[in-house]
């Protein structure tokens, strides 16, 4: 009977919350801020941002906290309380977070594995990683049919061993320390940064209008609507609203708490990590490697690793660092996905007298988040060649190496999961989209190129 009345978890303090909340904002900016700003025209899309943010962040983020809040659910069932024909809206959000945590965690196994290779330069400064073009390791990494799953699943792991826990004891305990470090690494290397011979360069292209234009870094500044839609679109993905973050993290929050100072501290937080992230980033690109890319992955993984290599002995430091601060701003956000999606089927339990069933749960969503993770890994085998054989080995491997750690009765649903996957229905829109890919790629043969898709 003990286990029947389990209360539900919410955060101890209001500085938890916070931290928490802020964690959920922490790879958007960091990853996509800078990118973006590149993109965007720099002092323009900048601009655009900040009031974007405060127009419609702070209202939006409210609005979904006081749901949160009201209701003392998750996102499906907050939705559904408010009115049955919202329930849809609830399910897109779980769909949503599962969707972009398979995109978080393959780049989070990405980050983990040039920190440890940072790491190893140190000691060791004829490493391949310390030596080698970073463009064509880069590429030599992500080809490698098994290197990446390992580093992804590390990954999923570790976000897994977070959410497992009561929120106090497992998601605010770990952004309690992991946040506060978060800030203080991007000030340090913000500050190296910044201080390079030629950085000034960077500050100009991110706050004195026209500079980049006038100096040839890009043909033309893009026009308003386009700065608007990648602004608006920076600030719902750093936010992470529309996911339903906001809503579970509200849920949590105890009545006390004045929601208005939380809304716009969030927004505040969240546009100085943002400007920290960039002052990391873009001043570095143009004082060590100013041919290097602005924006993609290739910002964060082969120009990012360009600066550090030019800086000389104290380059791998910086290195760890970077990708160490980068790993923080992961690991938060991606538990802040796997919340999102835990919370509805804990709280489900919980009022149906089954207990406390977060476990059980998290588990199961973050072998959910493994498939869109596999899903994830077969189009870019698609977009860089990758051959399916070593995939094939590598993908049976982890499946059967779950399925010896799985409870029995979960085996017999994933078998049946697998078949639906794998069924009339899905395969269609499955190879339609490897076709897609394969044909936008301009492959000779893309028919042929897009198969293995779906049993992959």
């Amino acid at each position: 009977m003990e286990e029947k009345n389990v209360k539900r978890s919410k955060f101890s303090s209001n500085l938890g919350m916070m931290l928490a909340c802020s964690g959920a904002v922490g790879l958007g900016n960091v990853w996509g801020f800078p990118s973006k700003l590149g993109r965007g025209g720099g002092f323009y899309f900048l601009i655009i941002y900040v009031v974007v943010a405060l127009l419609l962040g702070i209202p939006m983020t409210l609005s979904e906290y006081a749901i949160g809040r009201k209701m003392r659910k998750g996102p499906i069932a907050a939705w559904t309380e408010l009115n049955r024909k919202w329930k849809f809206v609830g399910i897109l959000n779980a769909i949503v977070c599962v969707g972009v945590m398979g995109f978080y965690c393959l780049l989070f196994g990405w980050i983990i594995k040039y920190m440890v290779e940072f790491g190893i330069a140190i000691f060791n400064p004829a490493s391949t990683f310390w030596t080698m073009d970073s463009a064509e390791y880069f590429s030599m990494f992500i080809s490698n049919p098994v290197e990446p799953l390992v580093w992804t699943f590390l990954g999923l792991l570790l976000a897994y061993l977070c959410v497992r826990k009561n929120m106090a004891g497992g998601i605010e305990k770990a952004c309690k320390w992991m946040i506060p470090a978060l800030v203080v690494l991007l000030i340090v290397v913000a500050i190296r940064a910044c201080t390079l011979p030629g950085a000034v360069n960077g500050l100009k292209y991110m706050f004195v209008p026209g500079w980049a234009v006038a100096n040839g870094i890009i043909e033309e500044a893009p026009n308003f609507l386009t700065v608007l839609s990648t602004a608006g679109g920076q600030m719902f993905f750093s936010l992470s609203l529309g996911m339903g973050i906001m809503i579970t993290y509200g849920s949590y929050l105890d009545k006390k708490e004045n929601l208005q100072k939380n809304a716009i501290l969030i927004i505040v937080m969240d546009t100085l990590v943002a400007l920290m992230a960039g002052l990391c980033v873009i001043p570095g690109r143009f004082a060590l490697d100013p041919s290097g890319t602005l924006g993609g992955p290739k910002l964060l993984f082969v120009t990012m690793q360009n600066v550090f290599s030019r800086m000389g002995g104290l380059g791998p430091i910086f290195g760890i660092l970077f990708y160490l601060l980068v790993v923080f701003a992961a690991i938060s956000s991606s538990i802040s996905l796997l919340e999102a999606v835990v919370a509805h089927f804990v709280d489900k339990a919980r009022d149906s007298g089954k207990g406390d069933k977060r476990k059980k749960y998290t588990l199961i969503a973050a072998v959910a988040v493994g498939v869109g993770i596999f899903l994830v890994i077969a189009l870019l085998r698609i977009l860089f060649q990758i051959p399916l054989n070593g995939l094939l080995i590598a993908s049976y491997i982890v499946i059967f190496t779950l399925a010896a750690f799985a409870p029995k009765d979960f085996l017999a649903v994933a078998f049946d999961s697998g078949g639906v996957t794998t069924g009339p229905i899905t395969v269609p829109f499955i190879m339609a989209m490897g076709v897609g890919m394969a044909a936008v790629r301009g492959d000779k043969d893309a028919a042929n190129d897009s198969f293995g898709l779906g049993r992959f």
